[in-house]
């Protein structure tokens, strides 16, 4: 298994013999609703959009899972895995082959089954994914929001979770991304061996009022003695853009 973050929500991930670019924005700015005067992205560092990727997924509608630039930079003979909401902009674009799964949803995707955990609630009728992946013996959660399926307290243990690890919050609002006491739950639901952490800024560049708002609640190496203190030996790991984490089934 090796994990690279491309910043943002951005990855590659080579499990077994495949390799899928998730969430990719890699190409332009990222803005929300043409309003870069509340919030826009740049990359200080280009990143070109991997060639030898054999399937996309997405977890998300909105442009900061679901690029348009970048996703029209791709092969259109690339599969498609997806949210609902992705999946209608994907066929859009003209992508040959797109799967749209809903809650639960299993797809078998060469030695891969991938399938759709609840993830973020997007106003009352618009429910994005988390994922799980499993191929061999090897295993991957996968939700960039920190809203993660309460089904999964039955689920069984994974090897590898990517979700925020810590709170980022907005005033008033509270947290938009969450970690913390969520992955400290998701912790012990799932008792992974290695826990990453997602939807960084990296080196990016922002810009717009957004930004200015943001605040982070604690610390990594905090939330570790928390892991610690319930007799979790959960590793917590904060990914350096564009390095491979290889991580073996022994973690």
């Amino acid at each position: 298994m090796q994990l690279t973050w491309l910043e943002s929500n951005t990855w590659l991930w080579e499990l077994g013999n495949t390799r899928i670019l998730v969430d990719p924005w890699l190409v332009g700015p990222l803005t929300f609703g043409n309003m870069p005067w509340l919030f826009q992205a740049e990359r200080s560092r280009p990143c070109e959009i991997p060639t030898d990727i054999d399937a996309i997924l997405l977890s998300q509608g909105f442009p900061d899972h679901c690029h348009e630039p970048t996703l029209c930079a791709c092969d259109r003979a690339l599969p498609v895995i997806a949210s609902p909401s992705a999946a209608k902009v994907a066929q859009a674009l003209g992508f040959e082959t797109v799967i749209s799964l809903s809650l639960h949803q299993t797809h078998t995707y060469r030695d891969l089954t991938i399938q759709a955990t609840k993830g973020a609630s997007i106003g009352p009728s618009q429910l994005e994914n988390g994922y799980l992946l499993r191929w061999g013996t090897q295993s991957l959660y996968y939700e960039p929001h920190g809203c993660h399926d309460p089904w999964l307290r039955t689920y069984g243990k994974v090897d590898v979770v990517i979700t925020p690890l810590l709170d980022v919050c907005l005033p008033i609002v509270g947290a938009i991304l969450k970690g913390g006491k969520s992955a400290l739950e998701l912790g012990q639901w799932l008792q992974p061996k290695v826990m990453i952490t997602t939807a960084g800024n990296g080196t990016l560049r922002l810009q717009g009022w957004l930004p200015r708002l943001l605040s982070v609640r604690g610390t990594l190496e905090e939330l570790q003695v928390s892991f610690q203190q319930l007799g979790l030996d959960t590793r917590l790991v904060e990914p350096v853009a564009y390095t491979p984490l290889v991580l073996l089934t022994e973690v």
